[in-house]
């Protein structure tokens, strides 16, 4: 097997819930080393997450759940106490032979256990300190804590998601899942291999990097905060509407509802013609995409009666034919079932303590020359305590049973 692009990349993750834990997944699948620190006894706060948990063989209660699985495979968990001394020296330890210390710990609170940027960079010059917070290491809001629906409230996301203001259910609407912290995950990753590449191919040094929730959620608005920044004007809320090619949102038909989007001229005079209706493209009022715009609650509304007259399996493969983008509003179990998905991989099967087949969504990574094979499962909570204690920092089985005796471990 050919060695993954991360390979000899040692990572001391220190991180916890979900932005951090992500982009040591991430990290991990490219094939470094992930030592997962944690709390003896409760672990990863999102071990408390659930449920659903994973069913324990033996039918006692567990702290395996979906919220932690989904972010914690391909690494090593080790239970350290690091509000003791003892507990912060072990840290400290395994961090000289780190090439990347990860947090998300509030702004402060490891320096006071010894566990700060300056004083893992003393003992390890080289070191790469990614910090994840809510909202970065410097500014008036440093100090809080900061958790996904927050930052879509206050960056601005939830502003310009929802249905159309008139419409039932109007008002500002959370995105579902925590995709703030997923984001956060992803540009967390980039940072740490930049980073890397720095120090290793430039002949650089560490350094720290600052990511958070705040940031990467304004960031991430993209082409709706540019047309605010052009104009001074908020982008109203369009539902399942786009906001480029028109028309384009979520149109139902006689037994269910699809999504289209009209890209250019082309497919918008091809989707008429698929309706039914091609002297539509030539209506002064559709012609330019510009137009569509402009007219969007008249074009929108004229497809939305043209949609009613068939099913969503009859318009979809017309559409297709005609070259135009669409596509079924899937859930999960259909996911899953779609044949494009299933050749492309995206549910993988992992050998679980509590369940030998239990399923994964694969990292979304697909490299021709370091392909990720390798999914190690979620590790069990300090399942390997000793194993790096004993193999890094060469304890013995006396010194490991004292540290279990005295909470360290």
């Amino acid at each position: 097997m050919l060695a993954l692009p991360l390979s000899g990349i040692k990572i001391l993750d220190l991180t916890r819930v979900l932005a951090g834990p992500l982009s040591a997944q991430m990290l991990g699948d490219l094939g470094a080393e992930v030592i997962k620190i944690e709390r003896p006894g409760t672990g990863d706060d999102a071990r408390a997450f659930g449920p659903p948990y994973l069913n324990d063989p033996e039918g006692k209660a567990n702290n395996n759940n979906s919220f932690y699985l989904c972010a914690n495979r391909n690494k090593k968990s080790v239970t350290v106490n690091i509000a003791k001394p003892e507990g912060q020296a072990i840290v400290r330890e395994l961090a000289k032979d780190a090439d990347v210390f990860m947090e998300n710990y509030k702004v402060g609170d490891l320096k006071r256990y010894g566990l700060d940027y300056e004083t893992i960079k003393a003992i390890n010059p080289g070191i790469i300190y990614c910090s994840v917070t809510g909202f970065g290491q410097t500014g008036p809001y440093a100090p809080r804590a900061g958790y996904d629906a927050i930052l879509q409230a206050m960056g601005g996301l939830m502003s310009v998601t929802g249905h159309i203001d008139g419409e039932p259910g109007e008002g500002p609407m959370k995105v579902g899942p925590s995709i703030v912290d997923y984001m956060t995950g992803m540009n967390s990753s980039i940072g740490i291999l930049s980073a890397l590449y720095h120090r290793d191919a430039n002949g650089g040094q560490g350094q720290h990097i600052d990511v958070c929730l705040f940031d990467t959620v304004i960031a991430s608005l993209s082409h709706w905060l540019q047309i605010y920044l052009v104009n001074g004007k908020t982008p109203p809320r369009r539902g399942t509407w786009g906001n480029g090619g028109m028309p384009a949102g979520v149109f139902r038909c006689a037994d269910g509802e699809l999504m289209l989007v009209v890209g250019n001229d082309g497919q918008f005079q091809r989707t008429c013609a698929v309706l039914g209706e091609p002297e539509l493209a030539n209506d002064q009022r559709f012609v330019k995409n510009n137009d569509r715009v402009v007219h969007g609650k008249e074009i929108m509304a004229i497809f939305a009666g043209l949609f009613l007259k068939q099913p969503v399996a009859y318009w979809l493969e017309k559409l297709e034919e005609a070259g135009v983008p669409s596509g079924p509003i899937n859930n999960f179990e259909q996911v899953f079932s779609d044949p494009h998905v299933q050749s492309r991989g995206m549910r993988v099967k992992v050998d679980h303590p509590f369940k030998p087949d239990l399923s994964l969504v694969r990292n979304a990574l697909t490299l021709s020359e370091t392909p990720i094979q390798t999914y190690r499962a979620p590790p069990l909570l300090g399942e390997h305590t000793e194993e790096v204690l004993g193999g890094k920092l060469g304890y013995d089985a006396g010194k490991i049973e004292q540290l279990k005796q005295q909470g360290i471990i």
